[in-house]
């Protein structure tokens, strides 16, 4: 079971800072999420096969195709500054 000190240190780990009303409610909701896990471990999976996606996926990605040429002198352009064919960006190190 989760408690409201445990609720207080994650969201000090995170960097928030909660009200009493806050914490309580965060811990009864972090509750109810835990005690539902706890009911999915008690569910028989044996002989159920580990799955990357849940529907089956069959190649996502479109064909790699070049659909124009990029005129670099046009790119260019848009730059602020340039050096030669390159992009000129001020010095950030030493």
């Amino acid at each position: 079971m989760i408690t409201q000190k445990d609720v207080l240190h994650v969201a000090k780990l995170a960097r928030l800072s909660l009200t009493d009303d806050e914490a309580a409610q965060f811990t009864e909701q972090l509750g109810r999420v835990l005690g539902y896990m706890e009911q999915l471990n008690e569910v028989d999976t044996e002989g159920v096969e580990p799955m990357s996606h849940p529907i089956p996926v069959v190649n996502v990605m479109r064909d790699d195709e070049i659909v124009r040429d990029l005129d670099r002198q046009a790119l260019m352009a848009n730059a602020p500054v340039t050096e030669g064919a390159f992009f000129k960006v001020p010095k950030i190190g030493e």
